[in-house]
């Protein structure tokens, strides 16, 4: 009689524990930032048909318009997702997709440049340094600076 509630308790464990795992969802957990399937939306623009209102609707409003032409605009999408066990459950990045949309002066799409992960690992920067002469200090402030240090220095 010990042995049959017994093997219920063991057959009611399991019973328990196979619904839980069911319930479990083998998703991996990401974090979106921006336009989600940006990809799926921007094949649905088309050259010389597509106007602003139009891409407004499909997509939504732009993350940015370029600075010199406000016929430019940018938008984004990124995805992290969280790292296998080697890597300690760091945050991965999963895609990373930027779409830069052209319009002529009446409003109708002329270039539409998609860019993925891979895509951007192949852009060249300059590594050239631009001088910024107004967050440079004056001497006056130099000598005060080094001075304010030498005071603490010695505490």
């Amino acid at each position: 009689m010990f042995f049959f509630k017994f093997k219920n308790h063991i057959s009611l464990f399991a019973f328990f524990i196979l619904v839980i795992l069911n319930a479990c969802k083998l998703q991996e957990p990401s974090k979106n930032h921006g336009i989600v399937f940006l990809k799926n939306r921007s094949e649905k623009l088309e050259l010389n048909k597509t106007n602003k209102n139009d891409v407004i609707r499909i997509i939504g409003q732009p993350h940015t318009k370029s600075i010199n032409n406000n016929n430019d605009w940018i938008y984004i999408e990124r995805v992290l997702t969280k790292g296998e066990y080697h890597k300690l459950g760091q945050n991965i990045l999963k895609s990373n997709n930027v779409l830069v949309l052209s319009f002529n002066k009446y409003g109708i799409l002329e270039k539409k440049i998609f860019l993925d992960k891979n895509d951007k690992k192949r852009l060249k920067f300059s590594n050239r340094e631009t001088q910024n002469e107004l967050t440079q200090k004056s001497f006056v402030e130099k000598l005060l600076t080094s001075i304010k240090e030498k005071m603490y220095r010695n505490k």
